[in-house]
Formats: C-alpha cells, structure tokens, sequence
C-alpha cells in the first residue's frame, strides 16, 4: 500500500465532517501519543517523567523537518496566537499587515504596538477581496517597514499567499513573517523564505489544542527582541537562580516555559505522520478532494469566491449564495459540517475526506436550492 493510502486511511471522524479549517479530529497517531504520554506522567517516577518530556525533542525535530529547517530554530508554544507575540512584541519599525486578517494576526499586532509606546507602528492595508498580494504590499512600503505578518492561507477568502513574491517585493531587510495555520503539513511549500514562521497543530495536522510552534530564522533571531522570554530561554546551564542571564542565541529565546508533554507528544506523532505520507502526496490528494467539492458547486451552479487555480489556494473552498445562514443550518441538518462566516458557507475538506461525506454534501446541496440562488 502506498504511504499517502495508509495516511488518508486513519481518517476516523464522522462522515459529512467538512470543516478541517475550523478544527481538525484528533489523528489515532496524536491520540495514542496522548495516552502513552499520560500514563509516563502518571507514575510520577522521575525516568518516566523525563522520558514524556523527552516529546519536546520530538516535536521540534518532527516540525523542523517539515519546514526544512534546524531544530534549534523551532520552538514550541500553546498556541500560534503566543508564537506570534513572541514574533511581534520585539520589534521595531513599521509592519504591514491586512486589516481583515485573522483576529490572532490583527489583535496581537495591536497590542504589541500599544505596548512598544511608538517603537512598533502597525500599517493596515485593505488588499481587495482580502488577498495579500504582492501589489498591495509595494503600495505600502517605504524605509520605515521593517516587516509583514500575512496569514499564507487567508480564513476569509481560501487565497494563498505567494511567499516568494512577497520576500521578493519587502527584499532582504524587512522581515516576512508568516501565520501557516492553515497550510502548514497540506501545502507543499518553501518556507526558507520567511524569516518567522508559526502554527498550530489542531487543524490540518489533526494533533488537537496546545501545539503551537514557530520557526525563527537567522534574520528574525538578529532583529526581534526576544522580550517575552522565560527561565528556559537563557545560556545559563541548569536553573538560572541569583543570576540573570543572557538570552541564548538559538530561537529557544523565544520561548517561555518548558512545554506540555502531551501536547507535544501529540505534535510529534502528528508530524510524523504527514513526514510518512510526505507533505507532496497530502497536497496532492488535498487538492484532489477540493477539485471535487468545486465540481458539486458547479454541478449546483453556486458561486465560488476562492481561488480555483492550485498554485493559489490550499483546503478552502467559499461558497456565494443567496441565504448562507439558511444554507448552513441545512447542511448541518443532514449532517454536513462547515462553517458559515460572513455571508459565505467555507467547505474545508482534507487529504482523507471520503466519498461517501462528498455524496453527503452533493445531496444536501440537493436539497438546498432554495437557500443558492437569488
């Protein structure tokens, strides 16, 4: 059996499940993991104890692989909302970012910008249809930007970003900060060309809440201040006490306590399955599934507003129909699941959506007509 076959095969969730965007089921990998990991700490024996926390390894290497990067730049977090502080919070200059992105991008920016009293300025852009293209940002720069923090999937509209062309469009002097969230493991991407990178694991990874990450390249690591560190984030050896250290040079200056064992064993586990299948075959077979949600919405002659072209889209796939409350509420009527969000219905499959939640969505589709049209 082909290894992107044995992948998509642990797909357990319920069929008609269609919102891999909002959250994504547990893996049986990350689900074994959890229990394994909870019955070392259990026993409350110190080998057992460093032998879970040994996870945190685990996890860093698992996504650094992914993201063709060293360990020691990958750092763990609860969330990609914290990651992302740890990103923003130590900078200087202005950073661009679009008005409409996610409220984990927009709010933190916000904040760090309060907090820095005029040393951070956020510059807001309005990028029609809420694509960050390279155009939108060159009509922001000037000496005075220092980065951009883009989402590379945006949750609105399903368009995905061209990191190449906007590391080519800010140049090699302002850093290109990027929220993966919704690419990361699916997308088969170069990430060498952002200088920071954060994620989380409870989506598309299917590794549940509390696995966030970030990669700080060398770049990041010489211009953010690592202002939010912790006691694990020093040169010191050991535990910094009557002392304070320096932060240490790798991207573990970024981080604030040592993480969750069962968070990152799920992480682990969940990286190694997307490195088993390889990142390529799950694009592929992604790709193959939202091909196939997009000829049901032709076949039920429904708008789609998400890009259509592979190069510029990852899981998402926005529908545009006449009552979209309406419209979700009868799909979840007959069992489908997806989200509706400002006056669009968001259908996210994945690599291992089956045929038979397809036909679920067909059918209900079906049903519907009256909630499609004008």
């Amino acid at each position: 059996m082909r290894a992107i076959d044995q992948y998509t095969d642990t797909f357990g969730e319920q069929p008609g499940y269609l919102d891999w965007a909002a959250f994504g089921p547990m893996s049986p990998g990350a689900a074994t993991a959890l229990r394994d990991t909870a019955a070392l700490l259990a026993t409350g024996r110190r080998a057992d104890v460093d032998a879970a926390s040994a996870a945190g390894v685990a996890a860093r290497t698992g996504v650094a692989d992914l993201l063709g990067a060293a360990s020691d730049e990958v750092t763990l977090h609860p969330s990609s909302t914290h990651a992302l502080q740890q990103a923003l919070a130590g900078l200087d200059g202005a950073v661009i970012a679009s008005a409409a992105e996610f409220p984990s991008v927009t709010i933190t920016l916000d904040r760090a910008a309060a907090a820095a009293q005029g040393r951070l300025l956020p510059r807001w852009i309005s990028p029609a249809r809420t694509r960050v293209t390279p155009g939108a940002v060159a009509e922001a720069l000037d000496p005075a930007v220092s980065a951009l923090v883009v989402s590379h999937v945006d949750f609105r509209s399903g368009y995905r970003a061209d990191l190449a062309a906007l590391r080519e469009v800010l140049g090699p002097d302002r850093l290109l900060i990027v929220d993966a969230v919704q690419s990361f493991g699916v997308v088969d991407e170069d990430w060498s060309v952002a200088d920071v990178v954060v994620g989380h694991g409870y989506k598309w990874l299917r590794a549940g809440r509390g696995t966030g990450f970030a990669r700080f390249g060398d770049a990041a690591r010489e211009r953010i201040r690592p202002v939010l560190s912790g006691r694990i984030a020093t040169a010191a050896d050991g535990l910094p006490t009557d002392a304070l250290p320096a932060p240490v040079a790798s991207a573990q200056a970024f981080a604030v306590s040592a993480p969750d064992p069962l968070a990152a064993a799920r992480l682990a586990a969940a990286a190694t399955e997307i490195r088993g299948a390889g990142v390529a075959a799950v694009a592929a077979a992604l790709a193959d599934r939202v091909d196939a949600v997009l000829a049901i919405a032709d076949r039920h002659r429904i708008p789609v507003a998400s890009p259509r072209g592979e190069a510029e889209r990852a899981g998402i796939v926005v529908l545009e129909v006449a009552r979209p409350e309406e419209l979700g509420a009868a799909l979840a009527a007959a069992g489908v699941d997806v989200t509706q969000r400002a006056g669009t219905v968001r259908v996210s499959p994945h690599a291992g959506t089956s045929e038979d939640t397809l036909a679920m969505l067909d059918a209900a589709l079906a049903g519907a007509q009256e909630f499609i049209g004008s």
